[in-house]
């Protein structure tokens, strides 16, 4: 096994070859691949989610700002155990507001995946097709984007591997979001 291939195996490799920790550790300083919003393209605030990221606009800022620096998070409960994803600011099981951010696993497996091929939202329109799946990160069930495959080439239960992207367009400050990809 080679070097590369130790380090891919022991961690995430992102697209431009960065390495991510996949115990949600350092990250590696290479540049992450983006996404554009065009410019001509104005989204009404309600739909451009992803400018909402900093604590004048939220309260899950945190999330954002871990994941910013490598980092996948969500909240769990420390009065009754349970883990929420998307992060929450309220216990949705015992009511409880004394949520904490805890790391999640940077792999996971395809639990289940489609793939778009008909018109995709505002500011993917050249992107069409695209798989979508629901990764099982084994303390939650999320869905995402399924970067670098195609549909026909992905099964049930593949590896996945988190992929942090970073969201240009019409915002002050640095946006990103989360994709998976196979492993």
């Amino acid at each position: 096994m080679t070097e590369n291939d130790q380090s891919e195996k022991n961690g995430i490799v992102e697209a431009d070859g960065g390495q991510l920790s996949t115990d949600g550790g350092e990250r590696a300083d290479p540049p992450r691949d983006s996404v554009s919003i065009p410019d001509e393209i104005e989204l009404p605030r309600l739909l451009d989610f992803y400018e909402l990221q900093d604590p004048e606009h939220t309260q899950i800022h945190e999330f954002y700002d871990n994941l910013r620096e490598g980092s996948f998070t969500t909240t769990e409960c420390p009065d009754c155990g349970a883990v929420h994803f998307p992060p929450r600011i309220v216990c949705p099981e015992c009511h409880s507001d004394d949520l904490h951010y805890t790391d999640l696993p940077h792999e996971g497996q395809l639990h289940s995946f489609t793939e778009v091929r008909g018109t995709a939202a505002i500011g993917m329109t050249d992107d069409p097709p695209f798989v979508v799946g629901v990764v099982d990160l084994g303390p939650i069930r999320l869905s995402a984007r399924i970067d670098d495959a195609a549909y026909d080439d992905l099964e049930i239960g593949d590896p996945v591997g988190l992929k942090i992207m970073e969201i240009e367009g019409p915002a002050d400050h640095e946006r990103v979001f989360y994709r998976f990809e196979p492993v």
